[in-house]
């Protein structure tokens, strides 16, 4: 008798046969070895008595199929086993596609990776035009790309372009987007998914088929064409020696597409080689770090249905922003509807961009109100302050803030240096006041630094850790001290650059070294992006405790308002808000240049922790991937560190402290490793 442990077939009336999954013990459906094998035995029983038509839906109200159990990647011992678990993925799905009578994935919710695999093998998908239901195949984030077939039927089903762009981006559509490059057949309200798929079984139209031009695109003399255009563009945005699914797949389906069979056995063999590879196996260990911080923001039940923001320049101003576009009330509020006109006009720009429909877009327009006299505060869940990094006027605030704000609403600050245990002596309270220190752009970065101070009862950290997973951000508890981690650990970096520089490298090879090592941007062009004001006033701050050098040029610069891309001159001269850079294509890199910008970040990495600034080396690593870029593929700074070797890393660390000077001290940190 077939096990329902995970999934139950029932069959209505009509004889349609409706396969429902509820993943035991879980509040998400994943496709793991234990429940692909009961899908597997459910999918023989019903081939032995056929129905009239099959829908298979998800019981669970987060969705359909996440996707595969990511952490059966972890224990894949070798390419011959990875290898055979795709094979045998292949298996049941191909079992799926052939049965005679029709089939449909009913969606609502998430359907992706290997949800999305096996949506596919279904002759119909019918989906919940909710704004909440995604659908996609973002294997390639965790260094894959598809593996249950995906690679065969995604192109087959929409066309190469369509389907590569999905697939080499790891973007999730929409229902209405999926609809209109033929991913899915129909797009309907949830109270009408039953009747649909009903009447998909009972009239069982042709399947959908792509257009004649993306039929075309999978044509055996455009592929090879295609195939380059799409190596070129991916190139601008993943190294093939850092990140080699998104070329394996292009060639998997160049060389092999039209054969399905030999397609499907190329398939298995080339996720096999890269499940097994360190890329994929750190990009894993970054997506279990982010589940780790997404955990945080559970610890605590609080809940916020308004949001006052005091200060309305660019960070203050796309937070409030950000958190109306997460459906939350804000009022904004600073000295004159004048100063407020630039935010609100972002903010309209965000919303055009993200939410795309008329309606949405005026109801998020109305949920951020401009504040001049604050009126909001009294009513507020969340008071978020984000004026000038001043102590005085910080402080002056407060004292006008705190007796206004309801008892359970949290004071937050954006501060990105002052320690909160200064901000909060003028407080009743001191022990409410907690960092929110958000990233730019708001929109963008992911990170948000929940501080600490002395006097901060851990239940407000909790509770500004829920706020932060509700406005869909991640948590990272930090204590507080000057720079807290992402700024303290990023600005040695980009000061070694500013040295270098100095030195009479040009700036083009120093960018070139921290991207070639992995970075997202070269640290020049990011002190030019954050504002070389911006990276001089955290310098100094850092200064005054820490042994921070401060370099002449940096202040020569700013002192004659060269600030960067906002200024249109820094480092580089900006078009349009773009760099202009030299080609530096085979010019040689100067000796230590990799290891000189590299060093000062892992060096303070190493004094982060030991202060315990975070609590291990797994929120440090998080921390830094999602605060400062550090490159996903090597798994955070202290997991290169440990992976390299850390006594060689610290012999290494000894080597330039003697060849240059005491900016290359190690850490007595790496003396206990």
């Amino acid at each position: 008798m077939t096990e329902n442990k995970h999934w139950r077939t029932e069959r209505d009336a009509d004889g349609i046969a409706w396969l429902h999954f509820d993943m035991a013990e879980a509040s998400t459906n994943v496709l793991s070895v234990e429940t692909i094998a009961e899908f597997d035995a459910h999918l023989r029983d019903i081939e032995s008595n056929p129905p009239k038509g099959l829908v298979i839906l998800s019981d669970k109200k987060s969705g359909f199929i996440a996707g595969a159990d990511i952490k059966g990647f972890t224990s894949m011992e070798s390419v011959a086993h990875a290898a055979e678990f795709m094979r045998g993925m292949h298996t049941v799905l191909n079992r799926l596609e052939a049965f005679s009578f029709p089939t449909v994935s009913l969606i609502r919710g998430f359907c992706l990776g290997g949800g999305m695999e096996l949506a596919l093998a279904t002759r119909y998908r019918i989906a919940d035009e909710d704004p909440k239901t995604r659908l996609g195949l973002p294997e390639v984030r965790l260094g894959i790309h598809p593996g249950f077939g995906g690679t065969v039927r995604a192109p087959r089903l929409v066309g190469a372009a369509a389907a590569m762009d999905m697939m080499l981006s790891g973007r999730a559509l929409s229902a209405r987007a999926a609809k209109k490059i033929g991913l899915i057949d129909y797009a309907v309200p949830e109270r009408q998914l039953l009747r649909a798929a009903k009447m998909m079984i009972v009239e069982a139209p042709a399947p959908c088929r792509p257009g004649r031009l993306a039929r075309l695109s999978n044509h055996s003399l455009v592929r090879p064409l295609l195939a380059k255009y799409l190596k070129r563009t991916v190139a601008k945005k993943a190294n093939p020696e850092h990140y080699p699914a998104p070329y394996a797949m292009i060639d998997l389906w160049s060389k092999y597409f039209d054969n399905p069979n030999k397609m499907y056995a190329e398939e298995a063999l080339s996720v096999a080689n890269l499940v097994v590879g360190d890329t994929a196996q750190n990009l894993i260990r970054v997506f279990f770090l982010q589940e780790e911080m997404k955990a945080l923001g559970r610890k605590n039940k609080f809940h916020a249905d308004r949001v006052h923001v005091v200060g309305a320049g660019v960070m203050g101003g796309d937070i409030a922003a950000w958190c109306a576009l997460r459906g939350l009330h804000v009022t904004l509020q600073d000295q004159s509807p004048e100063r407020i006109a630039p935010a609100m006009k972002r903010a309209h720009a965000l919303f055009k961009k993200k939410l795309r429909q008329p309606r949405l877009i005026q109801a998020a327009m109305d949920r951020l109100m401009p504040d001049v006299k604050g009126t909001g505060v009294e009513r507020a869940d969340v008071v978020i302050e984000a004026i000038f990094e001043n102590i005085e006027a910080k402080q002056n605030l407060y004292r006008l803030l705190e007796p206004r704000m309801k008892p359970t609403a949290l004071l937050t600050t954006n501060t990105s240096s002052i320690p909160l245990e200064v901000l909060s002596e003028v407080l009743e309270e001191p022990k409410r006041l907690v960092g929110l220190h958000f990233f730019n752009p708001v929109a963008q970065m992911q990170l948000v630094e929940i501080v600490k101070g002395k006097q901060t009862s851990q239940s407000i950290v909790n509770q500004a850790a829920a706020f932060a997973r509700q406005i869909d951000r991640l948590p990272l508890p930090v204590k507080s001290s000057p720079g807290f981690l992402v700024n303290r650990i990023l600005m040695p970096y980009l000061l070694e650059a500013v040295v270098l520089e100095s030195e009479g490298v040009r700036p083009e090879l120093i960018d070139k070294a921290a991207t070639d090592f992995g970075m997202p941007m070269g640290p020049i062009e990011l002190a030019d992006t954050v504002g070389l004001d911006i990276c001089l006033a955290v310098a100094e701050t850092l200064a005054e405790s820490l042994e921070v050098e401060v370099p002449a040029k940096l202040r020569s610069m700013v002192s004659r308002g060269d600030l960067g891309r906002k200024s249109g001159k820094g480092f580089y001269r900006y078009s349009k808000g773009k760099p202009e850079k030299a080609r530096c294509e085979g010019e040689s890199m100067p000796a230590d240049l990799t290891d000189r910008l590299m060093f000062r970040m892992l060096n303070e990495s190493m004094a982060c922790l030991r202060e315990g600034v975070v609590e291990n080396d797994d929120l440090l690593d998080a921390g830094v991937i999602f605060g400062t870029g550090f490159a996903p593929f090597r798994g955070g700074p202290m997991h290169y560190i440990h992976t390299s070797g850390s006594q060689l890393m610290k012999n290494r660390m000894d080597d330039l402290s003697q060849k240059y000077d005491g900016r290359f001290e190690p850490d007595m940190a790496w003396g206990s490793l």
